[in-house]
């Protein structure tokens, strides 16, 4: 049971009746009128348990979009339904309002709209809904709370969605739409012309030479259908928060824009998040939509307070392809987990792939090495200078190995390591 402002208010009106008939029987007389008043407006609301309840909510939904999520009310008692109704959402579900009146006739359904604004990526849950059924007078009301579970997916904003037309647009440029040739890349024969100064012998066309008594090559146009594979680490490092994101976000829509514009580029994708184990996966071979397979398997991933063990690197790699191709490795550079773990197992990736170290930067750190206000800022610039010098370090180690590193600010990164791609491309190295 569960009682109204109305019973308040009207047991204070007795106050009026105490000071016009003072005495012991006329507060007497009022109490037991208010409780007649509730129990009767109490036997007469409808039963809570017999009201059948349906949620209309999207399977999923992005980050800082308003999110209809009405429960529909059928009752099936023989009498009228006033409710007040709460949906047990998790607070990071933002949900607008909380409780929603709604009355329902006997027998009929009616709808109580509702909108969420979640706050963070994942999943949000929903265990129960509560009902509170007040009789006609409003005094009082019968309360219950039904189990009834509901789960929304709350995927990736990607925001680095609006570099998506202009890199496309340049990608195609050097894709063929605009006949871009370069020599001696890819193996996918384009016409003859020729020969000039600076040409690869290897592809003089002989016969083509004999035919027209002049040297002749073949010129090639940059292979399609290459294999672009995304490894997120998960791993403990992912969980820093660098400006207004953690560093697994950023990465999140840094491996979501190269996606999408590696598809777009005629490229097969591949995606698998890990840290001592593989968290997400998504195959190339699958027949859905990309972006939506991509951020369905990105939404729930969470940093875990772990090492990573990029020893799983390679053979998950030749899970993917035996093929030449492009492996992305979006991970921190933070000198101890790249020299333990990354280096060893590098030298086995670069041998068969292009590989391409993608990471985040803290702009905090310029910041603080050039602040020296005070003795506490001199020692804070010291130790960023530190950090910053461990950086490069990794950095041109790293390159001196063979692989691309991109290390960019977190509104940076994706834009970079597109156009990172996109070098690549125009160089003929995928």
């Amino acid at each position: 049971m569960a009682i109204s402002h109305r019973l308040v208010i009207l047991a204070a009106l007795g106050a009026v009746a105490v000071v016009l008939f003072p005495g012991t029987g006329t507060i007497l007389a009022w109490l037991v009128l208010t409780a007649a008043a509730a129990g009767v407006d109490l036997a007469l609301a409808a039963p809570p348990l017999e009201t059948r309840l349906e949620r209309e909510l999207p399977e999923s939904a992005r980050l800082d979009e308003d999110v209809p999520a009405a429960l529909v009310l059928r009752n099936e008692s023989s009498r009228t339904l006033r409710a007040a109704v709460r949906d047990a959402w998790q607070p990071s579900a933002g949900q607008l309002r909380s409780e929603r009146r709604v009355t329902v006739p006997a027998g009929e359904a009616r709808r109580a709209p509702g909108t969420l604004r979640p706050e963070r990526r994942g999943n949000l849950h929903t265990a129960a809904v509560t009902i509170r059924s007040f009789g006609p007078l409003g005094l009082a009301a019968r309360q219950r709370t039904v189990p009834y579970p509901g789960t929304l997916r709350v995927l990736p904003p990607f925001r680095s969605k609006r570099h998506l037309p202009a890199k496309l647009r340049r990608l195609r440029e050097i894709d063929g739409n605009a006949s871009v040739q370069l020599r001696g890349a890819g193996t996918e024969f384009d016409s003859l012309r020729d020969y000039v100064r600076g040409d690869d012998v290897r592809s003089i066309d002989w016969r083509a030479t004999a035919r027209r008594r002049d040297t002749v090559v073949r010129t090639w146009r940059p292979e399609r259908d290459r294999r672009v594979i995304l490894l997120l680490d998960t791993s403990r490092t992912a969980a820093a928060r660098i400006l207004d994101e953690p560093r697994l976000d950023t990465g999140i829509e840094a491996a979501l824009l190269l996606g999408m514009l590696a598809q777009g580029g005629g490229d097969r994708v591949d995606f698998a998040a890990f840290d001592r184990r593989v968290r997400a996966r998504v195959d190339s071979a699958a027949k859905a939509n990309l972006l939506s397979r991509l951020a369905g398997a990105m939404a729930p991933l969470d940093a875990e307070l772990i090492e990573a063990d990029f020893s799983l690197l390679p053979g998950l790699v030749a899970s993917v392809s035996s093929r030449r191709s492009l492996v992305v490795l979006i991970t921190s550079l933070d000198a101890g987990a790249v020299e333990e773990g990354l280096l060893p197992v590098l030298p086995a990736l670069l041998a068969k792939h292009v590989v391409v170290v993608a990471s985040v930067r803290d702009p905090a750190l310029d910041e603080l090495r050039a602040d020296r206000t005070s003795a506490s800022a001199v020692f804070r610039a010291a130790a960023a200078e530190r950090a910053l010098l461990d950086r490069a370090a990794v950095t041109a180690q790293l390159k001196s190995m063979g692989a691309e590193v991109v290390d960019e600010p977190p509104h940076e990164l994706p834009p970079k390591l597109a156009d990172m791609y996109i070098r690549l491309k125009a160089s003929g190295r995928l």
